[in-house]
Protein backbone atom coordinates (compact mmCIF):
# COMPACT_ATOMS: atom_id res chain seq x y z
CA UNK A 1 0.00 0.00 0.00
CA UNK A 2 1.53 3.26 -0.46
CA UNK A 3 1.86 5.70 2.22
CA UNK A 4 -0.40 9.00 2.11
CA UNK A 5 1.73 12.39 2.47
CA UNK A 6 0.25 14.15 4.98
CA UNK A 7 0.38 18.08 5.20
CA UNK A 8 0.44 19.92 8.66
CA UNK A 9 -0.65 23.21 8.10
CA UNK A 10 0.48 25.79 11.01
CA UNK A 11 -1.88 28.79 11.54
CA UNK A 12 -0.05 31.29 13.81
CA UNK A 13 -2.68 32.43 16.16
CA UNK A 14 -3.50 36.30 15.14
CA UNK A 15 -1.85 39.26 17.22
CA UNK A 16 -3.30 40.92 18.95
CA UNK A 17 -3.90 44.87 18.91
CA UNK A 18 -2.43 46.58 21.57
CA UNK A 19 -5.45 48.63 23.75
CA UNK A 20 -6.17 51.93 23.39
CA UNK A 21 -6.35 54.11 25.97
CA UNK A 22 -10.33 54.66 25.68
CA UNK A 23 -10.40 50.88 26.42
CA UNK A 24 -8.26 50.85 29.25
CA UNK A 25 -9.11 53.96 30.36
CA UNK A 26 -5.46 55.23 30.52
CA UNK A 27 -4.82 59.05 30.30
CA UNK A 28 -0.79 58.73 30.10
CA UNK A 29 -0.57 60.71 26.88
CA UNK A 30 -2.77 63.48 28.70
CA UNK A 31 -0.39 63.00 32.07
CA UNK A 32 3.10 63.65 29.60
CA UNK A 33 1.58 66.85 28.10
CA UNK A 34 0.44 67.81 32.11
CA UNK A 35 4.10 67.49 32.52
CA UNK A 36 5.50 69.30 29.88
CA UNK A 37 3.07 71.93 30.51
CA UNK A 38 4.64 72.63 33.65
CA UNK A 39 7.95 72.81 32.86
CA UNK A 40 7.47 75.50 30.76
CA UNK A 41 5.40 76.78 33.47
CA UNK A 42 8.40 76.65 35.40
CA UNK A 43 10.91 77.82 33.06
CA UNK A 44 8.70 81.08 32.81
CA UNK A 45 8.76 81.36 36.53
CA UNK A 46 12.62 81.14 36.77
CA UNK A 47 13.24 83.06 34.07
CA UNK A 48 10.64 86.31 35.69
CA UNK A 49 12.62 85.24 38.81
CA UNK A 50 15.90 86.19 37.21
CA UNK A 51 14.54 89.31 35.41
CA UNK A 52 13.01 90.61 38.77
CA UNK A 53 16.29 89.78 40.40
CA UNK A 54 18.27 91.27 37.70
CA UNK A 55 16.14 94.87 37.72
CA UNK A 56 16.60 94.79 41.14
CA UNK A 57 20.17 94.53 41.08
CA UNK A 58 20.26 97.47 38.08
CA UNK A 59 17.98 99.77 40.27
CA UNK A 60 20.02 99.63 43.79
CA UNK A 61 23.61 100.02 41.56
CA UNK A 62 22.14 103.07 39.53
CA UNK A 63 21.24 104.25 43.36
CA UNK A 64 24.44 104.12 44.39
CA UNK A 65 26.23 105.69 41.95
CA UNK A 66 23.91 108.32 41.63
CA UNK A 67 23.08 108.93 45.60
CA UNK A 68 24.80 112.27 45.89
CA UNK A 69 22.40 113.85 42.88
CA UNK A 70 19.24 111.80 43.77
CA UNK A 71 19.42 113.55 47.59
CA UNK A 72 19.60 116.72 46.41
CA UNK A 73 16.60 116.10 44.32
CA UNK A 74 14.75 114.42 47.20
CA UNK A 75 15.70 116.98 49.77
CA UNK A 76 14.58 119.85 46.95
CA UNK A 77 11.43 118.11 46.83
CA UNK A 78 11.02 117.74 50.64
CA UNK A 79 11.89 121.69 51.08
CA UNK A 80 8.91 122.10 48.50
CA UNK A 81 6.58 119.81 50.87
CA UNK A 82 7.24 121.55 53.77
CA UNK A 83 7.02 125.40 52.35
CA UNK A 84 10.80 126.00 52.31
CA UNK A 85 11.29 129.79 51.09
CA UNK A 86 15.07 129.26 50.30
CA UNK A 87 18.50 130.52 51.56
CA UNK A 88 18.21 134.24 53.00
CA UNK A 89 20.90 134.95 51.30
CA UNK A 90 19.73 133.65 48.01
CA UNK A 91 16.31 135.48 48.23
CA UNK A 92 17.72 138.88 49.07
CA UNK A 93 19.90 138.60 46.38
CA UNK A 94 16.58 138.03 44.46
CA UNK A 95 14.53 140.90 45.88
CA UNK A 96 17.80 143.47 45.54
CA UNK A 97 17.93 142.24 41.91
CA UNK A 98 13.75 142.45 41.02
CA UNK A 99 13.32 145.85 43.25
CA UNK A 100 16.52 147.55 41.96
CA UNK A 101 18.22 148.50 45.68
CA UNK A 102 21.89 147.88 44.39
CA UNK A 103 22.93 151.57 43.62
CA UNK A 104 25.87 151.41 41.08
CA UNK A 105 26.10 155.22 40.96
CA UNK A 106 28.84 157.08 41.75
CA UNK A 107 29.00 160.13 43.08
CA UNK A 108 31.56 162.90 44.34
CA UNK A 109 32.28 162.86 47.98
CA UNK A 110 33.49 166.24 49.08
CA UNK A 111 35.52 166.02 52.39
CA UNK A 112 37.38 168.73 54.35
CA UNK A 113 40.85 169.44 55.01
CA UNK A 114 40.47 168.88 58.44
CA UNK A 115 41.06 165.35 59.22
CA UNK A 116 39.05 165.30 61.98
CA UNK A 117 36.29 166.69 60.11
CA UNK A 118 36.87 164.16 57.16
CA UNK A 119 36.19 161.28 59.67
CA UNK A 120 32.67 162.13 60.18
CA UNK A 121 32.05 163.21 56.34
CA UNK A 122 32.54 159.45 55.30
CA UNK A 123 29.37 157.66 54.30
CA UNK A 124 28.96 154.13 55.85
CA UNK A 125 29.83 151.93 52.44
CA UNK A 126 27.35 149.13 51.29
CA UNK A 127 29.41 147.43 48.87
CA UNK A 128 28.68 144.30 46.85
CA UNK A 129 31.87 142.90 46.84
CA UNK A 130 32.86 140.73 43.49
CA UNK A 131 34.52 136.97 43.37
CA UNK A 132 38.12 137.42 42.31
CA UNK A 133 37.28 134.11 39.99
CA UNK A 134 34.14 133.65 37.61
CA UNK A 135 30.92 132.55 38.64
CA UNK A 136 27.99 131.23 37.96
CA UNK A 137 24.70 131.63 41.10
CA UNK A 138 21.24 129.80 40.11
CA UNK A 139 19.25 131.25 43.37
CA UNK A 140 16.67 128.79 42.79
CA UNK A 141 18.86 125.64 43.14
CA UNK A 142 21.10 127.58 45.66
CA UNK A 143 24.53 126.70 43.49
CA UNK A 144 27.63 129.21 43.16
CA UNK A 145 30.06 127.40 41.42
CA UNK A 146 33.26 128.47 39.80
CA UNK A 147 33.23 129.11 35.87
CA UNK A 148 36.24 127.16 34.67
CA UNK A 149 37.70 128.09 31.41
CA UNK A 150 39.69 125.88 28.67
CA UNK A 151 41.27 126.27 25.64
CA UNK A 152 40.73 126.45 22.56
CA UNK A 153 43.43 124.75 20.54
CA UNK A 154 41.84 121.13 20.52
CA UNK A 155 38.82 122.81 19.10
CA UNK A 156 40.64 124.03 16.33
CA UNK A 157 42.64 120.80 15.52
CA UNK A 158 39.00 119.09 15.95
CA UNK A 159 40.69 116.59 18.27
CA UNK A 160 37.09 115.78 19.77
CA UNK A 161 39.24 113.10 22.42
CA UNK A 162 41.41 115.82 23.28
CA UNK A 163 38.70 118.40 24.00
CA UNK A 164 36.52 115.87 26.11
CA UNK A 165 39.57 114.81 28.05
CA UNK A 166 39.95 118.78 28.93
CA UNK A 167 36.25 119.29 29.77
CA UNK A 168 36.01 116.34 32.03
CA UNK A 169 39.10 117.46 33.97
CA UNK A 170 37.84 120.96 33.98
CA UNK A 171 34.39 119.74 34.89
CA UNK A 172 36.56 118.67 38.34
CA UNK A 173 36.86 122.22 39.63
CA UNK A 174 33.19 123.79 38.49
CA UNK A 175 31.36 124.11 35.35
CA UNK A 176 32.89 124.83 32.15
CA UNK A 177 32.65 127.77 29.72
CA UNK A 178 32.35 125.44 25.89
CA UNK A 179 35.69 126.99 24.11
CA UNK A 180 34.59 128.64 20.52
CA UNK A 181 31.33 129.95 22.29
CA UNK A 182 30.95 134.01 23.34
CA UNK A 183 32.14 135.29 27.14
CA UNK A 184 30.64 137.53 28.90
CA UNK A 185 30.05 140.86 28.01
CA UNK A 186 30.70 139.73 23.84
CA UNK A 187 27.52 139.27 21.53
CA UNK A 188 26.45 136.10 20.58
CA UNK A 189 26.05 133.11 22.70
CA UNK A 190 27.66 131.98 26.14
CA UNK A 191 27.73 128.47 26.65
CA UNK A 192 28.13 126.41 29.66
CA UNK A 193 27.86 122.74 30.94
CA UNK A 194 27.95 120.97 34.11
CA UNK A 195 27.46 117.69 35.29
CA UNK A 196 24.11 116.45 36.36
CA UNK A 197 26.02 113.52 38.17
CA UNK A 198 28.88 111.41 37.51
CA UNK A 199 30.71 108.56 39.29
CA UNK A 200 31.28 109.14 42.74
CA UNK A 201 34.60 107.78 43.21
CA UNK A 202 35.26 110.87 41.18
CA UNK A 203 37.92 113.38 42.72
CA UNK A 204 35.65 116.51 41.65
CA UNK A 205 33.60 118.44 43.79
CA UNK A 206 31.29 119.49 41.45
CA UNK A 207 30.04 116.54 40.04
CA UNK A 208 26.07 117.12 40.48
CA UNK A 209 26.20 121.03 40.87
CA UNK A 210 23.45 120.44 37.73
CA UNK A 211 21.47 118.17 39.54
CA UNK A 212 18.32 120.41 40.08
CA UNK A 213 19.07 122.52 37.10
CA UNK A 214 15.50 121.21 35.96
CA UNK A 215 13.59 122.43 38.80
CA UNK A 216 14.24 126.51 36.73
CA UNK A 217 11.53 127.79 35.22
CA UNK A 218 11.31 130.63 33.11
CA UNK A 219 11.50 134.13 34.63
CA UNK A 220 14.41 132.89 36.89
CA UNK A 221 17.47 134.50 37.46
CA UNK A 222 20.83 133.77 36.78
CA UNK A 223 23.93 135.47 37.93
CA UNK A 224 27.54 135.62 35.86
CA UNK A 225 30.41 137.10 37.52
CA UNK A 226 33.05 137.65 34.99
CA UNK A 227 35.98 139.79 35.22
CA UNK A 228 34.80 141.36 38.55
CA UNK A 229 31.41 142.59 36.29
CA UNK A 230 28.16 141.68 37.20
CA UNK A 231 25.74 140.38 34.34
CA UNK A 232 22.04 139.17 35.17
CA UNK A 233 20.31 136.80 33.25
CA UNK A 234 16.38 136.14 32.75
CA UNK A 235 15.48 132.77 31.82
CA UNK A 236 13.58 132.32 28.18
CA UNK A 237 13.55 128.95 27.52
CA UNK A 238 13.39 125.03 28.60
CA UNK A 239 13.95 122.32 26.02
CA UNK A 240 15.25 118.71 25.97
CA UNK A 241 17.11 117.29 23.10
CA UNK A 242 19.54 114.66 21.89
CA UNK A 243 23.50 114.48 22.35
CA UNK A 244 23.94 115.09 18.74
CA UNK A 245 21.61 118.29 18.47
CA UNK A 246 24.64 120.80 18.61
CA UNK A 247 22.86 123.66 17.08
CA UNK A 248 22.69 124.76 21.28
CA UNK A 249 26.17 125.87 20.83
CA UNK A 250 25.67 127.95 17.71
CA UNK A 251 26.42 131.46 17.32
CA UNK A 252 23.32 133.76 17.55
CA UNK A 253 22.08 136.78 16.79
CA UNK A 254 20.93 137.62 19.74
CA UNK A 255 23.14 137.63 22.97
CA UNK A 256 22.09 134.69 25.26
CA UNK A 257 23.45 132.11 28.17
CA UNK A 258 22.99 128.81 27.36
CA UNK A 259 23.36 125.95 30.41
CA UNK A 260 23.62 122.40 29.43
CA UNK A 261 23.91 119.01 31.50
CA UNK A 262 22.75 115.96 30.73
CA UNK A 263 19.46 114.36 31.42
CA UNK A 264 18.23 112.42 33.14
CA UNK A 265 19.92 112.24 36.08
CA UNK A 266 22.38 109.37 35.82
CA UNK A 267 22.17 109.36 32.16
CA UNK A 268 23.82 110.61 29.50
CA UNK A 269 20.68 109.78 27.33
CA UNK A 270 20.02 113.76 26.60
CA UNK A 271 20.95 117.42 26.92
CA UNK A 272 18.29 119.83 29.06
CA UNK A 273 19.05 123.19 27.50
CA UNK A 274 18.20 126.50 29.39
CA UNK A 275 18.60 129.68 27.39
CA UNK A 276 18.74 133.16 29.43
CA UNK A 277 18.85 136.66 28.46
CA UNK A 278 21.10 139.41 29.45
CA UNK A 279 18.64 141.90 31.62
CA UNK A 280 21.30 143.88 33.78
CA UNK A 281 25.01 144.63 33.64
CA UNK A 282 26.32 145.71 36.53
CA UNK A 283 23.02 147.59 37.77
CA UNK A 284 22.54 148.92 34.12
CA UNK A 285 19.87 147.58 32.35
CA UNK A 286 20.54 145.93 28.92
CA UNK A 287 18.56 147.31 25.97
CA UNK A 288 17.15 144.76 24.09
CA UNK A 289 17.80 143.77 20.42
CA UNK A 290 15.85 144.38 17.61
CA UNK A 291 16.04 141.46 15.56
CA UNK A 292 15.88 142.11 11.46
Amino acid sequence: MEEKETFKIHVEPAQKKPPTPKETGSNQPKAENKDQKRSIKEILKDSTRQIVASAIILIIGFILLNYQALLQIAEFQYRKISGYEGNEQYQKMIEEIENGEVDYSTKELKTSSDPLVQKKQIPDLELEVAPPDSRIIIPRIEQNIPIVRISSASLLRRDWNALEKEMQDALKDGVVHYPGTSLPGQSGNIAITGHSSYFPWDPGRFKDVFALLHEVVEGDKVIVYYEQDKYVYEVKNIQIVLPKDIEVLKQTPEDQLTLITCTPVGTNLKRLIVTAEPVEINGLEVEKKVSR
